[in-house]
């Protein structure tokens, strides 16, 4: 994508890299799902990945409304993704408390880059006097702001205690 020229390229450009990272995040995800010992933790990321999936679908209508249809590859989310996958996924972690700590850890990461990204485009599209836009994706940031909520109780609740 050409830089941009006016606030419009802005919120389309933030949209198309929202796309990315959704996409990155909702596999890493599926896999930190998959490694996790806590069958509730394991059930709150499967959940998440699905809520991921209908953002994107949503990233996907916004994007086509403004008449683009691109995504824009999301670098910030793709070091988080290998962050993710180093300290959680493909370490040597023999205790699976302590590894449900560590995705626990990752995911919050990958969860706050989301609600910084959306906020974003939430205030371009304000900013722009698109409002349906901005309530849609006002929907996906307090989305994102309880699972990261649900998350940190289940870690002071379960997952951290079980990791002492």
């Amino acid at each position: 994508m050409s830089a941009p020229q006016n606030l419009e390229d802005c919120y389309t450009q933030e949209l198309a890299d929202l796309w990315s990272a959704n996409d990155q995040m909702e596999k890493v995800v599926r896999d930190l799902a998959g490694k996790a010992g806590d069958d509730t933790l394991a059930k709150r990321l499967k959940s998440a990945s699905e809520g991921i999936s209908k953002h994107t679908d949503t990233l996907k209508s916004l994007l086509d409304d403004c008449g683009k249809s691109e995504k824009e590859h999301c670098k910030g989310m793709e070091g988080l993704v290998k962050e993710a996958r180093k300290h959680a996924l493909d370490a040597d972690i023999p205790d699976d408390d302590v590894r449900d700590v560590m995705i626990v850890a990752q995911y919050q990461r990958m969860c706050h880059y989301g609600i910084a990204g959306f906020g974003t485009a939430k205030a371009f599209a304000e900013a722009l006097g698109k409002d349906d836009h901005a309530r849609k994706l006002d929907e996906i940031t307090e989305d994102i702001y309880d699972a990261d909520d649900n998350m940190s109780d289940l870690a002071e609740r379960s997952v951290n205690l079980a990791a002492r």
